[in-house]
């Protein structure tokens, strides 16, 4: 810092810390209260069902046990998962576009690091929450899309039918 002070003075380093500071505040994440408010339908608990990849060689990917994965979507815009031995928690927000579908998004999630028995599908799930980036909602399925074409997870309202 003491370098860029001594070549271009006291300003630009203002203006470098501003255009940071700009920067971050266009990357903002909804407030937890913003987040489910607009989408009420989607609170509640959920059951992972399969992951449908865009890709052949990937395929669907089912759990070994469905009941070892949930989400809780709260209506406050908190989210807890179990995801096989591990657990975690943090925010999501949806942004209607109907009654059906629209964007959606997790903030990051903290979550256990204990080794599941294999084969798990915890650590896949947490890593792509952060890709998660619209949904549809049909029926009692909700799929969460990841973003380019990357795939869907598929969830199931807890107590619907397989």
């Amino acid at each position: 810092m003491t370098h860029v002070t001594r070549l271009y003075g006291a300003p630009a380093l203002a203006l470098a810390a501003c255009a940071l500071l700009a920067a971050a505040c266009g990357t903002r994440e909804p407030a937890p209260d913003e987040a489910s408010a607009s989408a009420p339908q989607l609170a509640g608990t959920w059951r992972f069902v399969e992951f449908e990849s865009s890709s052949d060689e990937i395929g669907t990917i089912r759990p070994d046990d469905p009941v070892k994965y949930t989400m809780t979507l709260e209506a406050g815009g908190r989210v807890t998962m179990r995801l096989d031995c591990n657990r975690a928690t943090g925010t999501w927000a949806a942004d209607p576009a109907d009654g059906e579908s629209g964007g959606f998004t997790f903030g990051p999630l903290a979550m256990t690091r204990a080794q599941c028995p294999q084969p798990s599908l915890d650590t896949r799930i947490a890593r792509d929450a952060a890709y998660v980036r619209t949904y549809v909602l049909r029926g009692n399925r909700l799929y969460l899309n990841l973003m380019a074409d990357g795939g869907n997870y598929v969830w199931e309202r807890a107590g619907g039918p397989d």
